[in-house]
C-alpha cells in the first residue's frame, strides 16, 4: 500500500496471530517489485491494542484469510470499522522447489496488487 499510494494514509499490518518472523520467500517476493520486508515483524490485533494503536482511529480492516475476516468482525462489534475481504491464495508449502514455492509467492503478491488497484485505482508512484 505503501509503495504504491505513499504514505498519506496511516497503514499497519496485522494479522490473527504474531508470527514474528516475516517468511523468507514473502521477503524475495517482496524485494522483486521494490517492498523490503526484511525488517518487517508481523503482530496481532491484541499486540497492536497492547502497544498503543487506538484500533477505532482506522477506517477498514482488509483480511487477508477467513480467521483474519473472523476476527475483523468481532472488532466491528467494539469499533467502527469496515471490513473488506480479500480471498487471497496462501503459498505456504505449495511447490516442491525453490523456483515453484517462489512462483506461488509472487502469484498471491500480484493478487494483493490486484486488489489494490481495484480498490484504489492505478498507483501514483
Amino acid at each position: 500500500m505503501k509503495k504504491f499510494y505513499g504514505t498519506g494514509t496511516y497503514v499497519q499490518s496485522a494479522g490473527v496471530h504474531n508470527d514474528l518472523e516475516i517468511d523468507g520467500f514473502c521477503i524475495a517476493a517482496c524485494h522483486e517489485i521494490g517492498v523490503e520486508l526484511s525488517r518487517h515483524r508481523s503482530r496481532s490485533f491484541d499486540e497492536m491494542q497492547e502497544w498503543g494503536d487506538d484500533l477505532s482511529s482506522f477506517d477498514l480492516i482488509v483480511a487477508l484469510s477467513p480467521a483474519s475476516q473472523r476476527r475483523a468482525l468481532e472488532l466491528t462489534r467494539i469499533f467502527h470499522l469496515d471490513v473488506d475481504y480479500w480471498p487471497i491464495m496462501d503459498p505456504t508449502g505449495m511447490g516442491e522447489t525453490r523456483e515453484q514455492k517462489l512462483h506461488h509467492y509472487r502469484q498471491t503478491r500480484d493478487q494483493i496488487i490486484q486488489h489494490l488497484k481495484d480498490r484504489w485505482g492505478e498507483p501514483t508512484e
